[in-house]
């Protein structure tokens, strides 16, 4: 599920990114794929709620920004598309690098359990 909530999330994006001043919109879907991430390794207690999200995102949202044939895009090069794109594809590796610190049987949560 979380897999799919991920590539929702980028479906949503490529038609929403442009929306209100430039950079805005896409900033505020960087956010959500971040807090999806991190959410879902928290839900989980595993760093693969962070994993899963963030791989149905990358999937889809490079599918979508991905040429056709015909030259059609949905994703533009314009300042949004490409705040959407790179700052999401940065979001969500962000989001997995914490879940895998914090989440996993070595990361900061189980050592500070420990003590």
């Amino acid at each position: 599920m979380l897999v799919l909530f991920g590539a929702a999330q980028a479906v949503v994006g490529a038609f929403f990114y442009g929306a209100g001043p430039a950079p805005f919109a896409s900033l505020g879907f960087d956010l959500l794929i971040l807090a999806t991430c991190l959410l879902g390794a928290w839900g989980l207690d595993r760093p693969a709620g962070g994993l899963a999200p963030a791989a149905g995102w990358f999937v889809v949202a490079f599918l979508l920004a991905s040429g056709t044939p015909g030259g059609s895009v949905l994703i533009s090069a314009s300042t949004a598309g490409e705040w959407f794109l790179f700052g999401g594809a940065g979001a969500a590796c962000a989001g997995v690098i914490a879940a895998f610190t914090i989440w996993s049987r070595s990361g900061l949560a189980r050592s500070r359990r420990k003590r």
